[in-house]
């Protein structure tokens, strides 16, 4: 019984987050780069970040692909289902790894490294998503895609994905003390 209730409530703020984040994505999000403005900052992946430290990788990676479905058809209809892909893809990369490291060893130094891990690869999974999907998505060579690359690619999804790793190191102890898991 008391499985059945641990589950229970696991599923039900995951399900909370989830809404967090779209709800965030909804209000939250700006351009950081004007000669990208499809680029937009926003702190959507916090909610998925905090759940993957909370409950493991496989949970964060399970709700990236939930909360990017949402989104995709919802707040981000714009980015069709490339920005799903995506969204999956880089997210969920940084779930899989930041989690696994966060796994072993659940100290502040721990989830430092394990963030800073989280936002490498997720920055180097974005250079190759905008290498294949951004040509076909905006329907430019990629050579554009490429010249944009260094100045503006990286460093905008450098500042995206170390902000909000950042952010959930702030506030995810605050937040294990208060939600069960």
């Amino acid at each position: 019984m008391q499985r059945t209730s641990q589950r229970t409530r696991r599923i039900t703020i995951l399900g909370l987050m989830a809404a967090v984040s779209i709800i965030l994505v909804y209000f939250i999000r700006f351009p950081i780069f004007p000669s990208a403005p499809f680029l937009e900052y926003d702190p959507a992946d916090i909610p998925i970040f905090i759940c993957t430290f909370l409950f493991g990788p496989w949970w964060g990676l399970a709700l990236t692909v939930v909360v990017s479905f949402i989104q995709g058809f919802t707040v981000s209809a714009g980015s069709t289902i490339i920005g799903v892909i995506m969204h999956i893809l880089a997210t969920g990369s940084f779930a899989l790894v930041a989690g696994f490291l966060y796994r072993r060893n659940k100290t502040r130094r721990s989830a430092v490294v394990a963030l800073l891990a989280g936002v490498v690869v997720m920055v180097a999974v974005m250079a190759l998503c905008n290498l294949v999907f951004t040509p076909i998505f905006m329907k430019t060579p990629v050579d554009v895609v490429l010249q944009m690359l260094v100045p503006v690619i990286i460093p905008f999804n450098l500042i995206k994905a170390g902000a909000n790793a950042a952010i959930t190191f702030l506030v995810y102890k605050k937040l294990a003390g208060v939600i069960p898991h």
